[in-house]
């Protein structure tokens, strides 16, 4: 199939399906810019490295390389992603599905991030899949267990590994620089948090960036006939587009969810914003690398949490923990079930 850009603009200018398609994903990644980069950035911003816009500008541009670049190197996240959940063979109900999970996707997450609560993006297009499959297969049969599998890894490690990720940096550097000037470290960690929290959105972008080129490389296929993107090549342009999109989702802002993340949660010092924003990003690469879908909302408030530990286990605003963690807990049946009856109502009037 041609997946050259003349060829799908072509497509879409004819194909009202393939517009809508394109523009919920592109909706999507919009608001996964919007709503989850900022906390990348969230730690940069509360120990006042930068000022809010100046490092959300940063964090776009950065967002902007690591979808571009990694995707490059290494697509075995989008691939994860793309081969997640089977649509069955009939495309043109399995475009309609697609549809039915973005637009749960933009609900679930918008309505969220109103009150300033730190979705995963990850898990909402996860659960939003496997929703709107289950709905079009009349059960589980359309769920792929070899690539959930993946999800569920992903799960444990960006819990685990995110926080004890970030208390091992963190003790390493309050053990390296126990016998130096606090003004000088303040001043060294205030430029070291600057350049984590850009590895942060490098990273950010690598992971969520792929999850999302992959569902918009799956819809292009189904309004064009193909039930499987299995062996395709994703084509630079689509890399460009999904990485612009993000990039602007990001400027937009995100002031309540740096709060939450950067401040409500655990205060940090510089030397602590620092340590989580590297452990951070060293979680989310090893992920990328080996293909694992992994939320990076959960990496970096894990690795908080962990810095945060080192000093004491009562330095972290337990509460405030509790709520995100419910708001987790009920993605998956959360989104997963508005993306079922979306589904299942989109299937009654377009088909």
């Amino acid at each position: 199939m041609d997946f050259s850009l003349s060829y799908i603009v072509q497509e879409a200018a004819g194909n009202p399906m393939l517009m809508i398609t394109m523009l919920l994903t592109l909706g999507v990644i919009f608001v996964n810019g919007w709503t989850d980069a900022p906390n990348a950035i969230a730690t940069c911003v509360t120990t006042r490295c930068l000022k809010p816009r100046t490092a959300i500008l940063m964090s776009a541009a950065f967002n902007f390389l690591g979808v571009f670049i990694m995707t490059q190197i290494n697509s075995a996240v989008a691939s994860t992603i793309s081969n997640m959940v089977d649509f069955g063979e009939n495309t043109q109900h399995a475009t309609v599905a697609l549809c039915a999970a973005l637009l749960s996707i933009v609900v679930y997450s918008v309505t969220a991030s109103v009150f300033g609560i730190p979705t995963s993006e990850s898990h909402s297009l996860i659960a939003g899949l496997s929703g709107a499959a289950i709905a079009i297969q009349q059960g589980i049969g359309g769920i792929n267990g070899s690539e959930w599998v993946k999800v569920l890894y992903g799960l444990v490690l960006s819990l685990v590994l995110g926080f004890a990720t970030g208390w091992i940096v963190c003790k390493l550097i309050t053990i390296i620089c126990q016998n130096v000037d606090r003004r000088v470290s303040n001043r060294y960690f205030g430029y070291a948090q600057i350049a984590g929290a850009a590895a942060m959105s490098f990273m950010h972008g690598a992971q969520d960036g792929q999850k999302f080129i992959g569902v918009l490389f799956l819809g292009v296929a189904f309004a064009n006939g193909q039930n499987s993107v299995s062996g395709m090549e994703i084509p630079v342009w689509l890399m460009l587009l999904c990485s612009i999109v993000m990039g602007l989702g990001t400027s937009v802002g995100g002031e309540k969810i740096i709060k939450s993340v950067g401040m409500d949660m655990v205060k940090l010092e510089r030397y602590q914003g620092f340590a989580a924003d590297l452990s951070g990003a060293l979680c989310l690469l090893y992920s990328s690398v080996f293909g694992i879908p992994v939320s990076t909302t959960h990496t970096k408030t894990s690795a908080i949490m962990g810095v945060g530990a080192v000093k004491r286990i009562s330095a972290i605003n337990f509460g405030v923990v509790k709520d995100m963690m419910l708001t987790w807990i009920f993605t998956f049946p959360g989104c997963g079930l508005i993306s079922f009856v979306m589904a299942k109502i989109f299937m009654y009037l377009f088909i």
